[in-house]
């Protein structure tokens, strides 16, 4: 039970992973601090037994010796006797430091861990000290005391690590309600850090994914409509079919049809483009021989100087070709073309003398089968043409604006990056 949980819970494996990397740096920090420690408590007792052998040489006198002894254990803040061979006291400092019974018969020094250095001088005399060495162990030893700072270290990266997984926990959450469908669904950002971009990255994302199906189920719902009317206006002709089928009858049904066919062609373009979301071919264009051939097919007459983009010929035909089409159905003859370079962009402008646009919908306009301010339900929006328009020129790196004529229409101004001379060169 408990490996399935912390096999499961990230919160789990961050917290132990701290846990056990402070009990490693305890253990192996304890071991070495004792090793230093056993190594200053030899230095520190060879140094201290050369001390007393130097300071209480044999044959002083007694009133030197005790006036030595007063001066060490004043400096040492020690208490210091000092004893005969026979077991009684000579001198002393401080607090009385008893001798044990048995350290008469011992041949050896002694220190007890209560901080008292029995000691026999040359002479057969015995020093009986109480006092603390230049360092203080901690209690528990030093693994102990790093146990301890583990212990509190711990306790204080307990909140850190539950705040980071909760946060982690959230994103799983919002995730998971957003692959199940719930399109609206968001992450929380908090703080600035990795989890914050995640999250941030997530939630852009998702809008980015929300808008993309929206504006498919938005074409849908608009491309049923559109082809509604079409649709209707070819079952009542072939409702009224007869033998002798009139010539206009037929003209109506190869315009419902080639309405059909065009809007058929937009929606797939568009679809594509919102799928590949770049350029699947590019190079050097002559734009103003490119817009010449492709007015002349409708009529229309250009007028401006030759200019050089990089792009896809055949893209860059349907937004010439949309832009000449839309003028000529929703605006009013003459339709003006014209290609000039300006700056660093190349601009195509396409202008009718219609009536405009409403104010206030010069950026609707470009919306897919925008519907001008009055305009029926059943006449129908006005298609692809310019969503496919702004859509092209975007991915060329420009883009595509309004502006309406002062004495009454509508221009369309495309712009492009120009090539660089530098680069027409190669």
């Amino acid at each position: 039970m408990l490996r399935r949980w912390i096999g499961r819970s990230l919160f789990a494996k961050i917290y132990l992973t701290v846990l056990a990397c402070l009990a490693a740096v305890a253990i192996v920090s304890g071991a070495y601090w004792g090793r230093a420690v056993d190594d200053q408590r030899m230095n520190w007792r060879e140094r201290r037994d050369l001390f007393i052998e130097q300071m209480l040489p044999a044959g002083d006198s007694l009133d030197l010796s005790r006036d030595i002894v007063r001066r060490f254990g004043r400096a040492l803040n020690a208490d210091i006797a000092v004893y005969g061979a026979d077991g009684k006291l000579l001198v002393s400092a401080g607090r009385p430091v008893p001798l044990p019974h048995d350290f008469a018969e011992s041949d050896e020094d002694v220190e007890t861990e209560d901080s008292h250095v029995y000691k026999k001088l040359s002479d057969g005399r015995v020093l009986a000290a109480r006092f603390d060495p230049p360092w203080r162990m901690p209690k528990g030893g030093p693994i102990g005391y790093f146990l301890l700072i583990a212990g509190i270290v711990a306790l204080a990266a307990y909140p850190v690590v539950r705040n980071l997984t909760r946060r982690l926990v959230a994103l799983r959450k919002g995730v998971d309600k957003f692959g199940a469908g719930e399109l609206v669904a968001r992450v929380p950002v908090e703080g600035s850090d990795e989890i914050a971009a995640v999250a941030t990255s997530f939630n852009q994302a998702a809008d980015r994914i929300e808008g993309l199906v929206g504006a498919h189920r938005s074409l849908l719902a608009n491309a049923s409509h559109e082809l509604r009317a079409p649709l209707t206006r070819l079952r009542m002709a072939v409702e009224l079919d007869s033998p002798v089928r009139s010539t206009t009858m037929n003209e109506e049904v190869q315009e419902n049809l080639q309405e059909i066919d065009t809007l058929v062609d937009e929606i797939l373009l568009a679809s594509r483009l919102d799928h590949i979301g770049k350029l699947e071919r590019s190079e050097t264009v002559d734009l103003m021989a490119l817009v010449a051939e492709e007015c002349a097919r409708h009529g229309v007459e250009v007028a401006g100087q030759a200019t050089e983009v990089k792009g896809d010929p055949r893209l860059l035909t349907r937004v010439v070709r949309n832009l000449v089409l839309n003028a000529k159905r929703h605006g009013r003859p003459p339709v003006e073309v014209v290609v000039a370079p300006a700056g660093n962009l190349a601009c195509i402008a396409v202008s009718d003398h219609g009536d405009g646009l409403p104010k206030g919908e010069e950026a609707r306009v470009f919306e897919p089968f925008y519907r001008p301010s009055g305009r029926s339900e059943a006449a129908g929006g006005w298609g692809l043409g310019l969503a496919l328009v702004k859509q092209i020129a975007e991915l060329h790196g420009g883009g595509v604006r309004y502006a309406p004529l002062d004495g009454g229409g509508a221009r369309f101004v495309v712009y492009l990056p120009l090539v660089k001379a530098s680069a027409r060169s190669k």
